[in-house]
């Protein structure tokens, strides 16, 4: 009796915790679409922020930010805000979209792969020369203010002494800010240019970048000398809801899905990009995107019909992949509660880009995943040694995850190369 009745009270147990993740995630997303004053369709509640909560709650550790570009903005991968400012780089590569687009012939090539004539329209999202330009200028330009507006009170919105913004992430710990910045590294490594251009800098109130904002810092409590983000901040970012062939009730997105040859050109390029968002979060282990939205799936039947988590469109439908401070380093750490998500996610895809699907090879093929993102980091930051890299173990871990992609790209080529 005593054995029931503790059974019971174990089952309570869960089912609160459950709720009270539930309940939380609510208010949150509510409070963060005030906050923006975006105005949500329809009264449906959004989904974009209860990553933020799962961030939250469930990957600091026991013991011990979306703007565009860190959050929600494109300027850092932080949490918290849809703003975005379009620059002219995203102008150019939008325009090459402008008006109906005829894809003419099938839209995969070899079984498994996008056509080259989706790859020749794909955008080029945030090309690294425009990225390199706006990092150097992010961190020698003198920031004259400070102000909410990506997401969490501890991000925030800086404005340059030119006029143009970004968003700063400070993260919770140095785990948030390290993981948004080697996410968005590993990415360059793989190609995928969805990801706002993102820049490190030591908070100093005494340098001439900081000083005008010391109260400010002072009021936030942010500790001298902690390495922050910059992500380039973006405006006019809409919300992505998760296409059909990705929800639950789908059979999933693979070259036996009949659908493919009835889409729009804009339609299977934002499933291009969809595929590469995959495959990202797969390898990084980031559980505040898709896969949140999966687990949620046990308290809300129509959570998939909702924005998804830190994915934004411009207004010409390029996806920008932002707040990715879960990947990598909290990502690894809470693997074992997340893992299941993660598989059931990456085999709804056996549809994939070609070059990313290289890259993924190349590094598979020469098992150097580690060394090939140190130096990326480290040539491209010079506060890398500051910031630190992954942990032996989480570097083996991104190896194996390399290698797990490549072994299911391979088992998708066997399956549909009759096709």
């Amino acid at each position: 009796m005593r054995l029931v009745s503790a059974n019971f009270l174990a089952l309570l147990f869960v089912c609160a915790i459950g709720s009270v993740f539930y309940v939380w995630s609510t208010l949150e997303s509510r409070l963060e679409r005030h906050k923006r004053g975006l105005a949500v369709p329809g009264g449906a509640l959004p989904a974009d922020l209860s990553s933020k909560t799962f961030r939250a709650l469930l990957a600091v550790p026991a013991a011990p930010q979306h703007s565009p570009a860190g959050g929600r903005n494109v300027t850092d991968h932080t949490l918290g805000s849809r703003h975005y400012h379009l620059n002219g780089y995203n102008r150019r590569r939008s325009a090459r979209r402008g008006g109906p687009v005829k894809l003419g012939g099938s839209p995969l090539e070899d079984g498994v792969f996008w056509s080259e004539r989706l790859e020749e329209l794909l955008p080029v999202g945030f090309a690294e020369e425009d990225a390199r330009q706006w990092r150097e200028k992010a961190r020698a330009h003198r920031i004259v203010k400070l102000e909410t507006g990506c997401g969490r009170i501890s991000n925030q919105l800086a404005t340059f002494e030119d006029g143009s913004r970004a968003c700063v992430r400070y993260g919770i710990n140095a785990d948030q800010v390290q993981g948004e910045t080697l996410t968005y590294y590993l990415a360059s490594l793989l190609g995928i240019t969805n990801l706002p251009p993102l820049a490190l800098s030591q908070l100093n109130t005494d340098s001439e970048q900081w000083q005008a904002v010391r109260t400010r810092v002072g009021g936030l409590q942010w500790s001298e000398r902690a390495v922050v983000s910059l992500t380039q901040w973006v405006s006019n970012l809409t919300g992505v809801v998760t296409p059909a062939p990705l929800r639950q009730e789908s059979s999933g997105l693979n070259p036996g899905l009949k659908q493919l040859w009835n889409q729009s050109a804009a339609d299977l390029l934002e499933l291009v990009q969809w595929t590469d968002l995959i495959m990202l979060d797969y390898l990084t282990a980031n559980f505040d995107r898709l896969v949140s939205n999966l687990f949620s799936l046990q308290w809300d039947s129509r959570i998939m019909e909702r924005d998804t988590n830190n994915l934004l469109r411009t207004p010409r439908g390029d996806l920008v992949f932002i707040d990715n401070e879960a990947g990598l380093v909290h990502g690894y750490r809470v693997l074992d509660m997340w893992e299941k998500y993660h598989q059931t996610v990456l085999g709804s895809v056996c549809v994939f880009r070609r070059r990313t699907a290289q890259r993924v090879a190349e590094l598979h093929r020469r098992r150097d995943a580690r060394a090939r993102l140190v130096g990326v980091y480290r040539d491209s930051e010079p506060l890398s040694v500051h910031l630190g890299f992954l942990s032996d173990e989480h570097a083996a871990l991104l190896q194996d995850r390399i290698d797990a992609l490549h072994r299911h790209i391979l088992h998708c080529k066997a399956k549909y190369n009759q096709l």
